[in-house]
């Protein structure tokens, strides 16, 4: 007789850390996320020197973009894929093979100047690959042709790692180069995708739960849809043509469009429910990102490039990756999906660490105090998710999930 996810889950008598995709892997991105940013600020004081053949700026854009971020699609993929496609879930020890698969990679890339250039890049993406195999086998399996994009999102990943290993290994540096546009460009999709059905989804059945009569516009209607395309041929472009003109106009012209998505939401009804507004301020700095790069590229005086791309990392990805963790963890572990000034401090700090991150750029003679107080509120964020919600990822799920 099949089992039931739930049984599976029962079924496992080891950790309850392994119990399901999300825990081990929500811990270790909040984790990671926070010791790479302490390690990234003692580098730029010459105080931490790790024994990388990547300079410090070229890590510290792959330890987020395909360190951080790899783990937080891990996590996200491996609980909703059995939801999508009613297969069973991975847990136990393979789960924790796969766990073990994603640090190996953090530290083959840390300590990769002891190894070959060919054999870092090939495990650091070995487990991208693993996790492409892995939801395309189940896509496949549940017949759930629909969720396809994803698999394809994460296929170009690898692709991009790969082209980032190979640029570091050419030029000296990649911190700048296709790698980081093309993952990039696959994150940003991915989270007009996943953040565009769930933000106004969430955002409808909280403003029913509290009989607001006015509802947010459903997902992926014909002009989301077509926002999508724009996007996507917008930033194919972008990738290999990052200082055209027309593309900076093209950017501008892209936040127009997705201004007008989010307003559509009615996020701004949502005020009282830090778990709600989080993913519309969240989804609000993809357009503010593409306004600001737009602008960086028609104007370089405006603001550099790399200060503009901040926008789209630590707001757009950073916060919209801690709001779902932060509710994910919440429901699928039993709770209420309520949350209090704790939790609501560490999406404002994501918030204050953009912003300063920016500040940093604009006012030169205070460069280094901003960048120190940006990773500060990071690590706040970050690390304080690891503290608030480690346990309770360590913890037996509390009866059934919440809706």
């Amino acid at each position: 007789m099949p089992q039931t996810t739930a049984e599976q889950m029962r079924r496992w008598t080891g950790p309850a850390l392994f119990s399901f995709g999300f825990r081990p892997f929500f811990l270790l991105a909040g984790l990671w996320a926070t010791c790479a940013m302490i390690l990234w600020i003692g580098m730029l004081a010459g105080g931490i020197t790790l024994p990388t053949r990547f300079d410090p700026v070229t890590w510290h854009v792959h330890e987020f973009l395909f360190g951080y971020l790899s783990a937080v699609i891990a996590g996200f993929l491996l609980t909703a894929v059995p939801n999508w496609t009613g297969r069973l879930p991975v847990v136990g020890w393979p789960l924790a093979w796969l766990s073990s698969l994603w640090i190996l990679g953090r530290l083959v890339v840390a300590l990769s100047v002891l190894l070959p250039e060919t054999v870092v890049a090939i495990v650091d993406s070995a487990f991208l690959f693993a996790m492409w195999a892995l939801t395309l086998r189940e896509i496949i399996a549940g017949k759930k042709w629909g969720n396809l994009p994803v698999v394809v999102i994460v296929a170009i990943l690898i692709v991009a790692n790969l082209v980032f290993h190979f640029e570091a290994a050419q030029y000296g540096s990649a911190s700048q180069g296709y790698g980081v546009r093309i993952g990039l460009s696959a994150v940003l999709v991915l989270v007009m995708l996943i953040g565009g059905k769930i933000t106004p989804s969430f955002t409808r059945n909280w403003l029913v739960k509290h009989g607001d009569t006015v509802m947010p516009t459903p997902p992926m209607q014909r002009f989301d849809k077509a926002t999508l395309v724009a996007s996507i041929v917008t930033l194919a472009i972008w990738t290999v043509a990052s200082q055209n003109s027309g593309v900076g106009a093209a950017l501008i012209g892209l936040g127009v469009l997705h201004s007008l998505r989010l307003v559509r939401w009615k996020g701004h009804r949502t005020l009282h429910d830090p778990l709600v507004w989080v993913l519309h301020a969240a989804y609000a700095f993809l357009p503010l990102g593409a306004f600001v790069n737009g602008m960086s590229i028609l104007h370089p005086a405006f603001m550099s490039q790399a200060a503009a791309l901040h926008i789209w990392t630590a707001g757009a990805i950073g916060l919209m990756t801690l709001g779902v963790m932060t509710r994910a963890s919440l429901g699928h572990s039993g709770r209420r999906l309520q949350v209090g000034l704790g939790t609501t401090a560490l999406y404002v700090a994501i918030i204050a660490s953009t912003f300063l991150r920016l500040a940093a750029d604009v006012f030169s003679t205070l460069r280094m105090p901003l960048l120190e107080a940006s990773a500060l509120f990071w690590i706040i964020g970050f690390g304080g998710f690891a503290v608030i919600y480690g346990r309770l990822l360590m913890t037996p799920k509390l009866g059934p999930t919440p809706k």
